[in-house]
């Protein structure tokens, strides 16, 4: 099997309502457990705007860097969800409504509900492959390594399945966590000595308040 350290990720984060505290995160953390789980070590996270130029060439700079980029959010029917329209841009391709996202979608609602907000969803890079959503319809999309995925995390989540046969990683990443009473400053030499001595394993040490007592926890992966 390829190794896994060969096959690496970077996630992008679309949305105002991120950087601005109203809406958590929790997609990056869905992601990065999976890809950890197929072997795909994920190197970068960015949050950045609903801004066009921004999310190209963030696009494009990622999509030379790492193997695999995904996308989250931006890609639903309202005015601020451009992702769609941007991904076109970035790879200069045409984005118009998509034959098959359609017909997807116009079975999906009923008659007469299937309204221009909703076939909004059906725009994108015409020439894009698509990823089927089995809890609310909307398909997402990718084109060469760039896939994009809703923001809703249950939506998100549901629709890993749709395409873990398109990625190719490596041995699934693993990961311990030792938890010690004590301080970071006491154990940084002895620590800094194994990290040393285990250029293949990444150690972190992460201090922690439980309990009334000062602790830090040591999260081994390999």
């Amino acid at each position: 099997m390829t190794n896994t350290k060969d096959i690496n990720s970077g996630i992008i984060i679309i949305g105002n309502e991120i950087l601005s505290g109203r809406t958590k995160d929790t997609n990056t953390s869905t992601l990065a457990t999976w890809l950890n789980s197929i072997g795909v070590r994920v190197e970068e996270v960015r949050v950045i705007p609903d801004i066009e130029d921004t999310i190209v060439n963030t696009v494009n700079t990622f999509r030379k860097k790492f193997n695999y980029v995904f996308t989250s959010g931006g890609i639903g029917p309202t005015h601020d969800d451009i992702t769609s329209q941007s991904v076109s841009k970035a790879f200069n391709t045409i984005y118009g409504e998509h034959e098959d996202a359609f017909k997807i979608l116009e079975k999906y609602y009923k008659p007469g509900e299937f309204n221009k907000g909703r076939q909004k969803m059906a725009w994108m890079p015409v020439d894009a492959k698509l990823i089927l959503n089995p809890t609310s319809g909307a398909p997402g999309f990718y084109l060469e390594n760039v896939f994009c995925l809703p923001g809703v995390p249950s939506i998100l989540k549901a629709m890993l399945g749709g395409i873990q046969n398109k990625i190719s990683g490596g041995d699934p990443i693993l990961s311990s966590i030792i938890n010690l009473r004590t301080v970071e400053s006491e154990i940084a030499k002895s620590l800094s000595n194994v990290q040393k001595e285990n250029q293949d394993i990444q150690i972190g040490s992460y201090p922690f308040f439980k309990a009334g007592k000062l602790g830090v926890s040591l999260v081994l992966r390999y």
